[in-house]
């Protein structure tokens, strides 16, 4: 049978990201990003084996991009596309694995949308205008929050009164579910163990971040929660802070929910701390010419992600390794060093030339002979939503 095509949908607000992934071929046949859809600028940027292009799509929605892109990818496919893959951030508790797309699966989306109310709208608009489309191609689901739900109880439950759990779903999730469980099964082969029988702390740093402790193959605990706000400091999101927070800034500032929400979401973390940029790679070069909210925001990020592991390593019967990943994991040497130096009682130590060597997409093991591992590996969470969808097909 010749290798399967799979386009893979991940849709935001106002944005499509998507790639076309070939199941024979490590390098997607076709990705790019539609983005400001419905605004006067909206714009298509593709990127097929070397070459870059783009088209303005004046105005243009979901559906109107989407119908833009279908050329594109049957092109890119030879004419045969096999099946879309579309990233759902919230699943709730009812999808613990990716599935199918039909009416019901599409009224449970809908249903979870308060729990991701700037996730799951947008992902929807996507695949409402991708069944329009493309009305007999099969179309599947692949949720971020899936990979979390095998959390014990002991784990994911809040410290509240149980009916607000019973009946409103309050509870910790997790997120980033499908780069975890990737670049855990990468680090499984890497290192020659079973992924069925290893126990491994994954962090995946990006502009949103998160930690995962993966025990034979199931995510055990997760630093993200009831929304992607709670864990980790990240690049413009607060993460854990006082939980009595919100009602000191209404009583003292006066306050909107609305304003503190935009400040935990849009304004804190690395851009608050450093009250510079949320990009790491901005605060590394002023940090290295002496600017002090740069080098304070990297040292808490840092510091905050050592201590998460460090919690996370409470949930595991061994470790095997500690994977990084994510645009900051793949490509800081630094983040990955400071990290590490906080994480002594680990016995965690880094080879200095193997840690400056592996950026920009190279994979490896960074740890000093004789350490437990620390390994870079890469996430392509396209890769896995195209994986979860083929073994969907075959069924």
């Amino acid at each position: 049978m010749p290798a399967r095509n799979i386009l893979v949908i991940n849709c935001g607000s106002s944005s499509i990201k998507f790639a076309l992934v070939n199941e024979a071929h490590s390098q997607f046949a076709l990705s790019g990003i539609a983005e400001r859809l419905g605004h006067p600028e909206a714009l298509l940027r593709w990127q097929r084996g070397g070459e870059q292009d783009s088209l303005m799509i004046p105005g243009a929605d979901h559906r109107a991009a989407l119908a833009q892109l279908l050329p594109l990818v049957q092109g890119a496919a030879g004419g045969k596309l096999h099946g879309i893959g579309h990233r759902v951030v919230h699943g709730g508790e009812r999808f613990t694995r990716a599935h199918r797309i039909d009416a019901q699966v599409l009224e449970a989306i809908r249903a979870t949308a308060p729990l991701a109310p700037l996730h799951n709208p947008a992902n929807l608009l996507g695949i409402e205008a991708a069944l329009k489309l493309y009305p007999t191609l099969p179309q599947v689901a692949v949720f971020d929050t899936a990979f979390h739900q095998t959390l014990p109880e002991h784990a994911f439950r809040y410290a509240l009164p149980e009916s607000l759990y019973r009946e409103h779903g309050l509870r910790r999730y997790g997120f980033h579910g499908t780069s975890h469980r990737y670049v855990s099964h990468r680090a499984a082969e890497m290192a020659g163990l079973a992924f069925g029988d290893s126990s491994w702390l994954s962090a995946h740093l990006g502009n949103g971040c998160s930690t995962c402790a993966i025990v034979n193959g199931q995510s055990r605990d997760t630093s993200m929660g009831l929304t992607p706000l709670e864990g980790l400091a990240m690049g413009t999101r607060s993460g854990d802070v006082d939980p009595n927070l919100h009602a000191h800034l209404n009583r003292s500032l006066g306050w909107s929910l609305e304003r503190i929400e935009r400040l935990l979401n849009h304004e804190s973390g690395l851009l608050g701390l450093s009250g510079l940029s949320n990009d790491m790679r901005s605060l590394e070069q002023a940090r290295d010419q002496g600017h002090a909210g740069a080098t304070l925001a990297i040292e808490v990020f840092c510091y905050r992600l050592a201590k998460s592991l460090a919690a996370l390593s409470c949930a595991l019967p061994q470790l095997d390794g500690l994977i990084f990943t994510g645009g900051i994991g793949e490509n800081s040497p630094l983040v990955r060093s400071k990290t590490v130096t906080h994480l002594k009682l680990l016995n965690l130590s880094l080879d200095k030339a193997a840690n400056a060597r592996c950026i920009r997409g190279v994979a490896g093991a960074i740890h000093t002979q004789g350490h437990p591992r620390v390994l870079v590996v890469p996430t392509n969470e396209e890769r896995q939503i195209a994986l979860d969808t083929l073994t969907l097909l075959d069924h």
